[in-house]
């Protein structure tokens, strides 16, 4: 899951957060980290945009809905520019209905 470009980068550690239906493309284990319910802690380039850890874990665009980082809401036009830093945590919610 690392881009070829990443290898000359500083690697930092954000926690990713994958909620509802989206927890399904979390995997149990990567890179000797193991996912504890809906978060596993990843390594990714400093500076990562949202965008690309999106992309990297191979999320379905129409199901990322809601967009926070360290609790804060990024929206669809930011997330190609925000970056990610180390003890960020990323999380994401699909779309939810009910009443």
């Amino acid at each position: 899951m690392e881009s070829p470009e990443s290898d000359s980068l500083t690697r930092v550690e954000i926690t990713l957060k994958l909620f509802a239906t989206l927890s399904d493309y979390l995997p149990h284990e990567l890179n000797g980290k193991v996912r504890v319910y809906n978060q596993l802690p990843i390594e990714v380039p400093d500076g990562a945009t949202v965008q690309a850890v999106i992309e990297q874990m191979r999320l379905p665009p129409a199901m990322t809905h809601l967009v926070l980082v360290n609790g804060l809401y990024i929206a669809p036009a930011k997330r190609k520019s925000h970056a990610l830093h180390h003890g960020d945590a990323l999380a994401v919610w699909p779309p939810i209905a009910g009443g």
